[in-house]
């Protein structure tokens, strides 16, 4: 009688035991990874790559305590499951902070691709004014390819605005304007020189 006494204390303070120890936290590992995904999906790793990787990183911190806790006896998720959900509402904002900064680059690009395209006009109407001598002959021909160039680049730019690629449409368009210009410091100088 003792003994089944004894088995079933043994037996109620197993069952207690393992009762006591948490579940893994899937629920709340699954939305943070779906999060992060979400974010990275808006183009947070592209446009607010720091913060992207905070987050990233915060993440996989907390799924190396989740391994941490599987591999113990008695196991104690409950740290974890708060630093999951913070990290999934953090992964929600990321998502909406790279929106935000899509919209501003968006905008930028779009002021630029506008600039570039003054400086343009312009290069077009001193490149008609610039001395046409023999040494200027050769100049102007090398200025007017450098302008079709130029000109394609516009259109690439555009084009990237278009397509929603607006951090290389952005880096394209800079380059396009410094070397317009470059270009229009050029012919002005020419043109001042031959005035004087």
């Amino acid at each position: 009688m003792k003994n089944k006494l004894f088995l079933g204390l043994v037996a109620i303070m197993f069952v207690t035991v393992f009762a006591s120890c948490d579940k893994v936290p899937q629920a709340e590992i699954d939305a943070a990874n779906a999060a992060l995904v979400e974010a990275q999906t808006a183009g947070a790793e592209m446009y607010i790559p720091q913060d992207y990787l905070i987050v990233k990183d915060s993440l996989n911190a907390i799924l190396e305590k989740v391994e941490v806790q599987k591999s113990k006896f008695f196991k104690k998720f409950g740290e974890c499951k708060e630093q999951l959900v913070g990290v999934t509402t953090l992964a929600t904002d990321l998502k909406a902070k790279t929106e935000v900064r899509k919209e501003e680059v968006k905008k930028e690009l779009e002021v630029a691709l506008e600039e570039v395209k003054v400086v343009m006009e312009e290069n077009n109407t001193l490149l008609t004014k610039a001395p046409k001598g023999k040494e200027g002959k050769a100049a102007l021909e090398q200025i007017k390819a450098e302008l079709v160039v130029l000109e394609t680049s516009i259109v690439e730019a555009t084009n990237m605005l278009t397509n929603g690629d607006f951090l290389a449409g952005l880096d394209k368009v800079k380059a396009t304007k410094e070397k317009a210009a470059s270009i229009n410091e050029e012919l002005k100088a020419a043109i001042a020189k031959v005035r004087r």
